[in-house]
């Protein structure tokens, strides 16, 4: 009984010095994000190798929120890390509002990689995940705000006193988003009319929404057939009021009103998606400020556009650097240095297209603008395979493995996850298709763009039939093909056709996540001898392991302290 005793004692003392170390590591992480050591440190407008005189323009890239751990909606950090550490190796310097005044006011240079960092929606997670990030990188942003939610006393947002804070701090400057964020004119899913919403509303029903919506300045407030429900004068007063209630929060709050604007959501050309609502946006925003950031989905603005019709791209949560870089690339037609990862693993495979990374036990392979992602396996050629993999690539959106493939993959089996469907082709002809949403027996009637996949796929393919199973679910059993030549494997990533409806984008670029793949060449005496093999082994399987715990138990801490 003694032993007992002295037993529960030390797992109990084990227990305390485990928690109190916890602790200290929590207060020196929490210590260190809360409070700035550095100094933000302009570029040398006199180095010639920074500044020249030609017109090079800037990108504008718009994070919406930053999370700790990330979220559909919320950048995590180690991604935000990684998306402007490779803006930093590929060259690129911060400018400020100032700068961009300066550009377009007075015509004077800027930066040959120029970036104009922003913040949307003024969230105070958002400050405290990226601040370190971009002291690492000297970087500064502008962290834009809603003048509603000072009113609102929302935790969750940046009071007036925080953000007097941040501006001092020298790595924040301050813009806004607007009076209010809230929705007019929506639609759910299966086209139900739902009205206005505020933001906590659509929140709440965001996976019931369809694209069918408009921001609150951007319209008539209209019936579920479209007939506006206010008249001109009404919209306007409606509208008016916003611009007026946000200049009066401000200039209590900070003597002034931010220079610059980041109207919520335009990208029509003009400044609403309706003409008259456009007319009195450009009235009012051109008299307020002195800069506007009018559109998305385009990252690059140069000395033509209109200082107040300049355009951000706006990353989503769930972009690879690559599918970033990507992008800066086809708007500016620039040549970037993309990511490339673990270069062992890299030289197993032959890029064709696109852009790949190789970290631990994934490969996501990034499509060009409308366009495809390739990669071809450096192994003699194959005949009969069986292998395994897990896609987590979004579900619009194709990822592909292409099987007993020629050089230019116009003889060869492939199979693909489309849209949620599971097709298998053969030289181009569709031999089967099945719909994965009525496999899951999941009823959505409409598929998101930020809808993540997760699918393990099993295919083995011997002389002249073909097996697939979806997450340990028999879909195709002994299929018969007729092409039975040895070839080479592919992976393949493409985008959707499919965009955001509510804001016209579509996004042409598309990241195929592959992990954990094995594959197996089948010898006639059925021996199955692995020929590439992606899943963490040994040392990195630990190291992994270790990593997900440890972020397991920060995350418990932070959760119930």
């Amino acid at each position: 009984m003694e032993f007992l005793l002295k037993k529960k004692e030390r797992r109990k003392v084990i227990r305390t010095i485990f928690e109190a170390v916890i602790l200290i590591v929590l207060f020196i992480v929490t210590f260190r994000a809360l409070f700035v050591f550095k100094h933000y440190t302009p570029y040398d407008y006199r180095d010639k190798k920074i500044v020249t005189e030609e017109d090079n323009g800037f990108i504008a890239v718009s994070y919406l929120a930053v999370d700790r751990n990330g979220s559909p909606s919320m950048i995590r950090t180690e991604r935000l890390e990684e998306h402007l550490k490779a803006l930093k190796k590929n060259g690129y310097v911060t400018i400020t509002q100032k700068d961009i005044e300066n550009y377009y006011d007075n015509n004077k240079p800027l930066p040959k990689k120029s970036l104009f960092l922003m913040f949307e929606d003024g969230r105070k997670d958002t400050v405290i995940f990226a601040q370190k990030i971009m002291e690492k990188y000297n970087y500064i942003g502008t962290i834009f705000t809603y003048a509603e939610k000072f009113a609102e006393k929302d935790s969750k947002f940046l009071m007036p006193n925080d953000i007097k804070k941040l501006l001092k701090n020298s790595y924040w400057e301050l813009g806004s988003n607007g009076y209010r964020l809230s929705y007019i004119n929506v639609f759910d899913r299966n086209h139900n009319y739902l009205g206005e919403l505020s933001s906590k509303e659509f929140v709440q029903l965001r996976n019931h929404i369809s694209g069918e919506y408009n921001e609150y300045l951007m319209d008539f407030i209209r019936d579920e057939n479209n007939i506006p429900k206010e008249t001109k004068d009404e919209m306007t007063s409606r509208i008016a009021s916003d611009y007026s209630l946000m200049k009066k929060v401000y200039t209590e709050e900070f003597g002034e009103v931010p220079g610059v604007y980041a109207i919520m959501h335009s990208n029509t050309g003009s400044f609403g998606s309706n003409e008259k609502a456009s007319e009195v946006n450009e009235e009012w925003l051109k008299k307020i400020f002195s800069m506007n950031f009018n559109r998305e989905g385009n990252s690059y603005n140069k000395g033509r556009n209109d200082i107040y019709d300049l355009t951000r791209v706006q990353p989503q949560a769930y972009w690879y650097t690559n599918h970033l870089l990507m992008r800066i690339a086809e708007d500016t037609k620039d040549k970037l240095n993309f990511v490339v990862g673990d270069l062992k693993k890299s030289k197993e495979w032959n890029l064709i297209k696109g852009a790949c990374e190789y970290n631990g036990a994934t490969i996501a392979l990034t499509s060009k603008p409308k366009g495809n992602g390739l990669i071809r396996l450096r192994s003699d050629k194959l005949r009969d395979v069986h292998l395994t993999v897990q896609l987590l690539g979004n579900k619009l959106g194709t990822q592909a493995i292409y099987l007993r493939a020629d050089e230019l993959c116009k003889r060869y089996l492939s199979v693909k996850v489309q849209n949620d469907f599971l097709i298998i082709e053969e030289n181009g002809e569709k031999i089967f298709e099945k719909n994965l949403t009525k496999l899951n027996k999941i009823n959505n009637s409409t598929i998101q763009m930020n809808e993540a996949g997760n699918y393990l796929v099993d295919v083995t393919l011997k002389r002249d039939s073909i097996n697939v199973e979806i997450n340990n679910k028999k879909v195709v059993n002994d299929l018969i093909v007729s092409n039975q030549s040895s070839g080479d494997l592919y992976l393949a990533s493409t985008a959707s056709k499919y965009g955001y409806r509510q804001r016209n984008i579509v996004d042409d670029v598309y990241d195929g996540v592959f992990q954990d793949l094995v594959v197996y060449k089948i010898s006639e005496e059925n021996h199955n001898k692995i020929i590439f093999d992606n899943r963490l082994k040994g040392q990195d399987k630990v190291k992994e392991e270790v990593k997900d715990g440890w972020e397991r138990v920060v995350n418990w801490f932070i959760k119930n302290l």
